[in-house]
């Protein structure tokens, strides 16, 4: 499977250069690619490679399996049977198989590579400069790509693969899992800096009931968290307004809305808004480094783990 003379081979974007290190035929990379492009021509856009290349390496493979790996159609390919049965474990191989090679050849040296961090919005300011920093100085051949996103979206991003680990939010001890806890966030509640509720710092969650709250709209943890608690604890919750970030929220309080509910950091309110504390019982939101199970392991990727774990500030 690996003799080139006997067959044209992938250039550049699937065969490997002179230096570079191949645990397992590109062809099956190749493979996967279409597989995630839907068609032969789409994978050769892609590549950067002509279409009849692609098409020559797939039906290699296809000779050398003794079955068909896809259906040809009109709008493009699809899995046979057969195919469907190989990519899973094909896709498991080609992750080990960059594991190991990212692992050989940084064995001597510095990390070298892309590590893609999601941050939440409130993470940006006090966080990304530093790290960015960090990494420039300490492992000047790594490449830092950073991605603001809700928590929600990184969440779905780190479950697809898109992204090597994001600080995102956890409602509960029991969820942070294998995640890295990087700070605790109490749960405040905003309202216009006049309002003379803001005089005591913290406020008792009953007296929460009947007022007209700005909140995410469901499906979301917290919304669902803060109706279990209303119901637990016998408070009635009143939705004023629906806005599905902290941004949104605070803006519609400033302009007199209601009351948000959200994890505060010191200093980041404008004037315009107060909080305090809510209490009786303290709720918690947890701030944590989470990583993809869908994308290896690196060096670099645990470098900047471990970078990120380091610089963490009790709250973020």
């Amino acid at each position: 499977m690996t003799d080139n003379q006997s067959y044209p081979v992938p250039d550049t974007a699937t065969q490997p250069t002179a230096t570079a290190l191949t645990i397992i035929d590109p062809r099956w990379t190749l493979f996967v690619r279409v597989v995630a492009a839907g068609s032969l021509s789409k994978a050769a856009i892609l590549l950067d490679m002509p279409q009849s290349m692609v098409s020559r390496n797939i039906a290699l493979l296809e000779s050398q399996c003794g079955e068909r790996l896809f259906h040809r159609t009109g709008r493009g390919v699809v899995l046979t049977e057969f195919g469907e049965q190989l990519l899973p474990c094909l896709s498991d191989l080609l992750a080990n198989a960059e594991s190991l090679a990212d692992d050989i050849r940084n064995l001597r040296g510095k990390p070298v590579g892309e590590v893609v961090v999601g941050m939440l919005p409130s993470a940006v300011r006090r966080f990304a400069g530093t790290l960015y920093s960090a990494v420039r100085a300490q492992m000047p051949g790594v490449r830092l790509h950073l991605i603001e996103g809700a928590s929600a979206q990184l969440e779905e991003q780190l479950h697809d693969g898109r992204l090597d680990m994001a600080l995102v939010l956890r409602e509960s001890e029991a969820s942070i899992g294998q995640a890295h806890l990087l700070a605790r966030l109490p749960l405040h509640l905003v309202g216009p800096a006049a309002d003379p509720m803001f005089g005591n710092r913290d406020i008792a969650l009953e007296k929460l009931s009947g007022l007209p709250l700005v909140v995410p709209g469901r499906p979301h943890l917290l919304r669902a968290r803060l109706d279990h608690l209303a119901a637990e604890q016998g408070v009635e919750l009143c939705v004023a307004v629906e806005a599905d970030s902290v941004q949104l929220q605070y803006e519609v309080v400033a302009a007199g809305g209601g009351y948000a509910i959200a994890s505060v950091l010191p200093g980041s309110l404008d004037q315009r808004l107060m909080s305090a504390r809510v209490v009786e019982p303290v709720l918690e939101r947890f701030v944590v480094l989470a990583e993809s199970p869908r994308r290896p392991l690196t060096r670099a990727s645990r470098e900047v783990r471990r970078l990120i774990c380091s610089l963490a500030m009790p709250s973020i």
